[in-house]
C-alpha cells in the first residue's frame, strides 16, 4: 500500500523531464542513461546521472549523484521534505540512500525488472517511510534505455 505524501504533488512530469535531460547527459558520455534530480519546494537542489564507468566508482548511480549534490546543497545529508526523480527504477543500494537521506517521496519511470528495488521502501524494518509514484513517463524513460543497449548490441 503506497504511503499518503504530505507535500502537495507538483507536475511530475515536468521534473521527470528534468530527469530525463540528466540521463541524455549520461547518454553522451556513454554512460547507461539514467538520470534523477530532487527538488525541494519547488526548485532542483540536486542532480545527477549515471557515472559508474567514467569515474570507476560503482556507486555512481545518478540517484547517489543527486542526492549528494542536494545534501550539499542543503549543508545537511538529511533532505526531509524532498522528492527525488529517477528515470528508472531505484536499485537497491539507492533505496538505501534514499531512506537513510529522509527523502519524502521518490517518483520514478521505467521499471527496472531486474533489478528495481521501490518494493524495499515498504519494508517495515526502516524507521522512515517514503511515499512512491512509479511509472510517470515510463514510455519515454524506457525507449531512451531500449535504444541505448540496442545500439550496444548493434556495436558489438
Amino acid at each position: 500500500m503506497p504511503i499518503a505524501h504530505p507535500l502537495p504533488v507538483m507536475d511530475d512530469a515536468y521534473w521527470m523531464e528534468q530527469a530525463l535531460e540528466q540521463a541524455r547527459h549520461a547518454r553522451t558520455l556513454r554512460e547507461v542513461p539514467v538520470g534523477a534530480v530532487v527538488v525541494a519546494d519547488g526548485r532542483v537542489i540536486g542532480t545527477g546521472h549515471n557515472a559508474p564507468v567514467s569515474t570507476r566508482d560503482p556507486t555512481a548511480h545518478a540517484e547517489i549523484g543527486a542526492l549528494r549534490a542536494a545534501a550539499q546543497e542543503c549543508g545537511n545529508y538529511r533532505l526531509p521534505g524532498t522528492v527525488l526523480y529517477a528515470t528508472v527504477e531505484p536499485c537497491t543500494m539507492c533505496v538505501g540512500a534514499i531512506v537513510h537521506a529522509r527523502v519524502a517521496r521518490v517518483v520514478f519511470g521505467a521499471r527496472e525488472p531486474k533489478a528495481g528495488a521501490s518494493d524495499l521502501f515498504a519494508d517495515a524494518r526502516y524507521n522512515h517511510r517514503v511515499a512512491v509514484t512509479g511509472g510517470v513517463l515510463a514510455e519515454e524513460c524506457g525507449a531512451l534505455l531500449s535504444a541505448f543497449f540496442r545500439s550496444r548490441r548493434g556495436s558489438v
